[in-house]
């Protein structure tokens, strides 16, 4: 998953030695893995507001990189300071300065409503968000338009850097653990659950390194 794996970076990230002990106890296969892909680069970006990780999740959506961070930019540009609008700004701003900046129509409904969740509360700030589970988290957030359980799950391994995260729904983390485990389809979100619950406390590392296979696999 591409525009996932921009969100890591190289440069003096956490070692994870205890997640890939963890990690490769639990699971043969996958600790064949961790040993082919060597360390665990996953860490977070800053320490982003959840009202800005969620904006910049929705100019993602369905998106190439490139693309969504052109948008993205466009949408700064509005900003005097340059720098990520206030809810309030945002939802000033009509449909047409909206579509000017890429986003569409659904998108725009989806922007709109985070940032009227941002004033009302149901987004939380970054220290609201440390004190509330990560179930609490995803309950609450999902009842916004255009925020999928997925999209809080991002937002909960890149932005808040939770560590015990495994996103059945995500299209490349099944992918890789069919390609560690060899097996013809991939698993159901359900099956993969069940199959990874023993990863836990570690499981946002273990969805990282199922990435990884997933990518390796596509350059083969």
């Amino acid at each position: 998953m591409d525009d996932v794996s921009s969100a890591i970076a190289a440069a003096r990230p956490p070692t994870w030695t205890a997640a890939r002990r963890h990690l490769a106890r639990a699971d043969p296969e996958l600790a064949a893995l961790i040993r082919t892909v060597g360390p665990c680069l996953l860490r977070v970006e800053g320490e982003p507001e959840p009202f800005e990780s969620l904006i910049r999740a929705i100019a993602h959506q369905q998106l190439h990189a490139r693309a969504a961070e052109a948008i993205l930019g466009r949408m700064l540009a509005l900003s005097p300071d340059g720098g990520f609008p206030a809810p309030a700004t945002l939802l000033a701003h009509t449909d047409e300065v909206l579509r000017g900046c890429g986003f569409s129509g659904s998108k725009s409904a989806a922007l709109r409503a985070v940032c009227r969740g941002a004033l009302d509360g149901v987004v939380p700030t970054r220290a609201q968000a440390k004190r509330l589970s990560d179930a609490a988290l995803i309950e609450r957030l999902v009842t916004l338009r255009g925020i999928g359980r997925w999209t809080v799950e991002m937002l909960l391994i890149f932005s808040l850097g939770r560590k015990d995260v495994m996103p059945v729904d995500d299209f490349g983390v099944r992918e890789g653990y069919r390609r560690i485990k060899r097996l013809p389809v991939q698993p159901t979100p359900k099956a993969l659950g069940a199959s990874t619950a023993g990863w836990s406390p570690y499981r946002s590392v273990g969805a990282w390194y199922l990435w990884r296979a997933a990518d390796a696999a596509k350059e083969t």
